[in-house]
């Protein structure tokens, strides 16, 4: 959809500028409170069609932490300063760059790891026609992910047999029913902190 690119491109641009002091302060913020490493986390991520880029974060975790692949709200591989970035979700502002360059969109389904990208069926692949997103419906209804897993008994089994499938099941439905005027109402849902139930 053309209105989306230009909308990526325009709004990606403009978001960065806002937030640019934001982005300074956090950085400076990380720097001193998290000294034994970098500012920006990045991680390869499966994007459209399969390729892999780079997705940029503000870093929340401290440096050789051995744990798995999925958050739990609560655990000390989190520093306290990472807490405050995720509850608020600003470690997530720096993919406006990502949005900019062309390998995100503002909304399309969360980009994965090889790991589970590769487990999709064919036809769960559908998922990997889009640009990821910053945000999306399954991102709307998983927004505290979190806190969800740090109750689970065993959170990455829970993730992988319950949260993951429900995702891609949630991101194919949206792919049957989106339009720019969704996207958008996706946009304003997700800064509002609302849920879009009928699309879960």
């Amino acid at each position: 959809m053309l209105a989306k690119y230009l909308f990526d491109k325009v709004f990606s641009f403009i978001g960065l500028l806002a937030v640019s002091p934001l982005l300074i302060i956090i950085s400076i913020l990380i720097k001193v409170k998290m000294p034994d490493g970098p500012v920006i986390f990045r991680q390869k991520r499966v994007g459209k069609n399969g390729k892999l880029f780079v997705m940029y974060k503000f870093r929340t975790m401290v440096m050789n932490h051995e744990g798995s692949p999925v958050s739990v709200k609560g655990e000390n591989r989190i520093t306290s300063l990472g807490a405050l970035l995720r509850k608020y979700k600003f470690d997530e502002l720096p993919e406006l760059w990502n949005v900019l360059i062309g390998d995100m969109s503002f909304v399309g389904p969360r980009p994965d790891v090889s790991g589970y990208a590769d487990n999709l069926n064919e036809e769960d692949k559908i998922i990997l026609s889009l640009r990821p997103g910053i945000t999306g419906t399954a991102s709307l209804k998983y927004r505290n992910e979190e806190k969800i897993l740090a109750v689970q008994k065993n959170p990455q089994e829970y993730n992988d047999t319950v949260i993951f499938p429900d995702k891609v099941r949630i991101n194919k439905k949206y792919i049957e029913n989106r339009s720019f005027f969704t996207d958008l109402q996706i946009i304003f849902c997700t800064l509002l902190g609302k849920d879009i139930p009928y699309f879960y």
